[in-house]
C-alpha cells in the first residue's frame, strides 16, 4: 500500500480538463461542506485523463481517472472541492482515499479520430459521462501553474496544491458534455443548456504532481500560458 504522505509525479498523461456553468447551481453548491462557498456564479470542474503506462509515474502505476467537483471561492489557485473521484486502479484509489478523496471505481478512456476526441467515463461498464471535443495539434505553447483541491480528513478540511505542466492543442472546441445516468449522484453537476465552458484544454502530454504531506489552505500562484524557453513544446 502506498504511503499517503508521499508525493508522486505523473508525466505525459492524456487529459481533458473543463470547467462549466451547471444546470442546477443550487444542487451543485449543496455538495460543498460547511466552511466552503462557491462563487456568485457557481462553476463545476472535471478532469478526465489516462496514464497509459506505469513508467509514467513515480509509483502509482498505470490508471485512468475522472474527478469532478465544485469550484471554491477565495482559493489562491484554481480548483475546488472534490465531489467524485472515479479511478480504475485499486492502488490509486487507496492512495487517494487516505488523502481524503471521495473515491469510487470507474474507468475512463480517451480516443481521437481525426480532429474529434471523445473522453468517456464508465462505472461498472456503463457509460456515465461522455465528452466530445474538436482538437488540433500541440504547438509552442506550454500551460503551467497550480490547481488546488480540498478534501476532508478526520472531520477537518485539508488542501493540496498540485503543480502541472501541459502542452495544450489548438484549436480546442467543446462540442458536448453529456451526463448519461440521471440516477447517479454525479448528475447534480451536469452542465447547463446551452453549454457554457468557462475554461478548458486537451493535452496529449500533461504532467503533474500529488504533493507530499498534509496540506493546508495556503497561497499558490497561477502561471499563464507561455512558450517554452527553447521555442519548442516541452518534451521535444
Amino acid at each position: 500500500m502506498l504511503d499517503p504522505a508521499d508525493p508522486h509525479l505523473v508525466v505525459h498523461s492524456r487529459m481533458v480538463y473543463l470547467c462549466w456553468l451547471p444546470a442546477a447551481p443550487e444542487a451543485a453548491v449543496a455538495l460543498l461542506p460547511a466552511g466552503l462557498r462557491a462563487d456568485a456564479h457557481p462553476q463545476v470542474f472535471m478532469n478526465q485523463y489516462v496514464v497509459d503506462d506505469e513508467t509514467q509515474t513515480s509509483g502509482l502505476g498505470a490508471y485512468s481517472l475522472t474527478y469532478l467537483g465544485v469550484c471554491v471561492a477565495g482559493l489562491a489557485a484554481p480548483g475546488g472541492w472534490w465531489t467524485h473521484y472515479l479511478c480504475s486502479s485499486p492502488r490509486m484509489r487507496g492512495y487517494a482515499a487516505a488523502r481524503g478523496a471521495p473515491v469510487g471505481a470507474g474507468h475512463t478512456w480517451l480516443e481521437r479520430r481525426g480532429d474529434t476526441l471523445v473522453a468517456q467515463t464508465e462505472v461498472d461498464g456503463v457509460p456515465l459521462i461522455r465528452t466530445r471535443v474538436h482538437v488540433g495539434d500541440t504547438g509552442h505553447v506550454v500551460r503551467s501553474g497550480h490547481h488546488r483541491y480540498v478534501t476532508a480528513r478526520g472531520g477537518e478540511l485539508a488542501g493540496g496544491v498540485h503543480p502541472y505542466v501541459a502542452e495544450p492543442v489548438t484549436p480546442f472546441e467543446v462540442e458536448s458534455v453529456d451526463f448519461l445516468d440521471p440516477g447517479h449522484p454525479v448528475h447534480a453537476l451536469r452542465p447547463a443548456n446551452p453549454l457554457t465552458i468557462t475554461e478548458g484544454f486537451y493535452s496529449p502530454r500533461a504532467s503533474f504532481a500529488y504533493p507530499g504531506g498534509t496540506g493546508q489552505l495556503v497561497p499558490a500562484h497561477q502561471v499563464p500560458e507561455r512558450r517554452a524557453r527553447s521555442g519548442l513544446p516541452s518534451g521535444s
